[in-house]
């Protein structure tokens, strides 16, 4: 009997060792971990977070538009199939590289705070922070305002042209995908009490499931407008009087005049040199010189030795973050309201200095403003002349305040909850100021040619993420779709509860596929860690391989995302 026994054990666990090393995403080549191989195409690219949008971008490269023209339609057709992350109710940044001048340009189109809001209001009735949802979170949505900056500087093709796909979609329909349904249904219990925001979005009493076809003809003639008179309909036409009304009737402060009077910003971006390659982020309001200050931090290890998802790389990275993150609590804010030290933050002397406070074999315990709220869409285009976009977007909380203005088809975004209600602090609440932002697009040259534009959908992750794509790239060889594929490491917070105690220093959550002794090993070091689902981010990029002349595009797995070329 024993005999029979141990045959049978040894049998089943010869078959858990096939079944475990036969997983459904083995391939012939590339890393344990990818979901595919890049995409590779000659005259043109698009990664997008959903497969609708990317056809909408590259129908309108094929018909003779540019990338800034298909980055626009994707951003569109986003804001319909995917305001779960979206939408013309929130803001938008750009890094463009410009194939006629060989320069790379920066767009902050984020909005400002209503003019007659003040921290007072917020002190006087009780609150000791801006809240999540309803009227007082909501800032001026910067969006539309980016879309034609960017068109006026760039584009080629009437808006009339490129936002006719987003235009008939959202008046016949379209079917819901398994992620954007999901995240529709969370929306409900959040925000689906606010006036406006069931007609749009459950005209049969709730939300779509997947596969059912979804229409917004309430969009569809937002955006008619905005495609035949222009950003002015938006700003100071019909649209920007129902907003103004709306918000008043819900007791907010976000006005006519807010809106008549918004502009978004060219800057310069910033860059800082990992090995080679100089990675381009752009300053504040947004978060993404911590990418950069990461990065220079870890610099100064041989990342390439310590081995991909080791205790030591990841207790070295989650070190170099929790220093940048601490600078990005105190200084990150609206230049326009302090004067923010951003060449010294990224500066290769700073780093130095920062990275002698990490000790090798201990979790610092600092006190950490590690926020990963929000959602986010990412998209980037490259076209046949040379030229590519790397653009973010987003609502910030999903779909935002709730806020959902009478036959307009979108919800107004709450960036403004991450203003501090601290008169000292750098991101004080003050009328027509930006508030600090998380989203963030990248950008790599290499020898002062364009190398990849990219960029990481998540709140707090962003930075994080587009240094571990970088460090995948350079450090570990990995390809552009690999590089996103890679099981992540994620630091969060200031502090969490462990058993009945407060833990500070935060805590990392790490992807399945990185190591039990990884996760023992940093436990040993003091870090907390803790598992948490789906807050990783969601990745695109495309390279362009100038010897080859062919662009290389990848997208997000753990999303819907999808790279297409032609």
């Amino acid at each position: 009997m024993m005999k029979h026994l141990i045959t049978l054990a040894r049998v089943i666990s010869a078959l858990a060792i096939t079944i475990t090393s036969a997983h459904a995403y083995d391939r012939v080549t590339g890393k344990p971990f990818a979901s595919r191989s890049e995409v590779i195409a000659q005259h043109g690219m698009v990664a997008t977070s959903q497969p609708l949008a990317t056809q909408v971008a590259l129908d309108i490269l094929k018909s003779g538009g540019n990338a800034i023209d298909a980055a626009i339609a994707a951003n569109a057709m986003l804001g319909l199939v995917e305001p779960t992350g979206c939408g013309i109710g929130g803001d938008l940044f750009a890094i463009v590289w410009d194939a006629k001048t060989k320069q790379l340009h920066g767009l902050n189109a984020s909005g400002r705070s209503p003019m007659s809001l003040t921290r007072e209001y917020f002190v006087e009735n009780g609150f000791d922070k801006i809240p999540k949802f309803g009227p007082l979170p909501v800032s001026v949505p910067g969006t539309v305002d980016g879309w034609f900056m960017l068109h006026e500087k760039f584009g080629s093709k009437p808006m009339t042209q490129i936002l006719a796909p987003s235009i008939e979609y959202a008046r016949k329909g379209f079917p819901v995908s398994e992620l954007i349904a999901y995240y529709l249904d969370r929306s409900v219990a959040r925000i689906g009490s606010y006036d406006g925001f069931k007609e749009t979005y459950m005209p049969n009493g709730k939300m779509p499931q997947k596969g059912e076809i979804f229409k917004n003809p309430f969009l569809a003639k937002t955006y008619e407008k905005i495609a035949t008179s222009g950003r002015d309909a938006f700003y100071k036409g019909d649209i920007a009087r129902t907003i103004a009304a709306y918000m008043k009737a819900q007791g907010g402060f976000l006005s006519y005049e807010d809106l008549a009077q918004h502009k978004g910003n060219w800057v310069e971006p910033v860059s800082a040199n990992y090995r080679g390659y100089d990675v381009w982020e752009l300053p504040p309001n947004g978060q993404g010189i911590a990418a950069l200050q990461i990065l220079n931090i870890m610099e100064r290890y041989d990342v390439a030795a310590m081995g991909f998802g080791s205790p030591e790389y990841v207790h070295t990275f989650v070190e170099a973050k929790k220093l940048a993150f601490e600078d990005r609590a105190k200084w990150y804010a609206d230049p326009e309201f302090n004067d923010i030290p951003v060449e010294q933050l990224i500066a290769k002397s700073y780093a130095a200095e920062r990275q002698a406070l990490i000790q090798p074999n201990k979790a610092a315990k600092r006190v950490d403003a590690g926020l990963n709220e929000g959602d986010t869409i990412y998209l980037t285009v490259a076209d046949k002349e040379g030229n590519m976009v790397s653009l973010i977007q987003s609502n910030y909380r999903g779909m935002g305040s709730g806020m959902t203005p009478p036959g307009l088809g979108f919800v107004l975004q709450n960036r403004g909850e991450m203003f501090d209600l601290n008169p000292d602090h750098f991101n004080a609440f003050e009328p027509g100021k930006r508030p600090f932002t998380t989203i963030i697009p990248a950008f790599i040259t290499k020898d002062g040619k364009p190398f990849m534009s990219f960029g990481v959908m998540g709140g707090g992750a962003q930075p994080q993420m587009h240094a571990q794509v970088v460090m995948n790239i350079v450090d570990f060889g990995m390809n552009i779709q690999e590089a996103g594929d890679a099981p992540r490491i994620l630091h969060s917070g200031s502090s969490t509860v462990t058993g009945d105690k407060m833990t500070d220093g935060g805590y990392v959550s790490l992807e399945s596929q990185i190591s039990t002794e990884t996760r023992r090993e940093l436990m040993k070091k003091g870090h907390v860690i803790r598992d948490i689902v789906g807050a990783y981010g969601g990745y695109q990029a495309i390279m362009y391989d100038s010897e080859n002349k062919v662009y290389y595009g990848a997208s997000e797995t753990r999303k819907d995302g999808h790279a297409a070329g032609y």
